[in-house]
């Protein structure tokens, strides 16, 4: 049996108890920084995210990930917002923020070229609809290497 990674064994373990807080579970990110093992968990909720949802969602993730001994070595745990740049990862990321400007990252080049920067025009059987300021491009989602929205000021 394959070993499911830190980050989707903790997503799985938690997603569910926090829409039942009426929270979303945006992203999870475990990585070794410099000699430290992070967790970050980011989450959403409609009207916007409080330290006291950040501090309500560190405990409940704590102690799940404690009680199951989903992690065995030492780590920090970080919850926050996904910010004003948030990553986009799934069908429901892209659909949501149709209409906005992205910057998208290619696993392999397409067009030979792997940044891209315009607007997510659409989403639709799991290819990326991009407007590059005139120019329509389509990305397969198994290309994404990493997406997020822009910051517009």
């Amino acid at each position: 049996m394959a070993k499911v990674p830190i980050a989707q064994s903790v997503t799985d373990l938690i997603e569910p108890v926090l829409v039942a807080e009426g929270l979303e579970l945006v992203d999870v990110e475990y990585k070794k920084e410099g000699p430290n093992w992070v967790l970050r968990i980011f989450i959403d909720k409609e009207e916007g995210i409080t330290v006291g949802d950040c501090q309500k969602v560190s405990h409940l993730t704590g102690d799940l990930i404690e009680v199951e001994e989903t992690i065995k070595t030492p780590f920090n745990l970080e919850v926050s917002s996904p910010g004003l740049d948030r990553s986009l990862k799934r069908e429901k990321d892209f659909l949501q923020f149709k209409g906005k400007r992205i910057r998208l990252h290619s696993l392999s080049p397409i067009d030979n070229r792997r940044k891209f920067t315009g607007i997510l025009a659409d989403f639709k059987d799991q290819t990326v609809f991009m407007d590059l300021d005139g120019e329509p491009i389509k990305i397969p989602l198994s290309q994404v290497a990493k997406a997020n929205l822009v910051i517009e000021i």
